[in-house]
């Protein structure tokens, strides 16, 4: 069986749908997403953490593997995920109007 994630991370492989390589997919998934979902991928994820990070720390990003790419993106979508789950008990940012904004143009330096 052909594997996501490197093989110390296999519990995150039920979660691989996560693993999405830009932060505006990410913060469509979690709109689209429910509590129960976000609740379940929190749960796995947020324990393994500290070892993901460990772990990507020592990875060499000019020669990441497509496995240990896929992980990154996840931990990135966990971090998309935390605040709701931890705090706001919903996916969408409570009391707000829209919460993104498409730049046009990139502001001056």
């Amino acid at each position: 069986m052909a594997t996501i994630f490197p093989p110390e991370f296999a519990d995150l492989e039920p979660f691989a749908d996560w693993a999405i390589p830009t932060e505006r997919a990410r913060y469509a998934k979690r709109i689209a997403s429910t509590m129960e979902e976000l609740d379940a991928f929190y749960n796995v994820a947020f324990p393994l953490l500290e070892s993901g990070t460990s772990y990507l720390e020592k990875v060499e990003m000019d020669t990441i593997s497509e496995e240990d790419k896929r992980l990154l993106w996840l931990f990135c979508a966990l971090v998309t995920v935390a605040f709701p789950v931890e705090a706001w008990r919903q996916p969408r940012v409570p009391d707000a109007g829209a919460s993104s904004i498409d730049a046009i143009l990139e502001p001056a330096v």
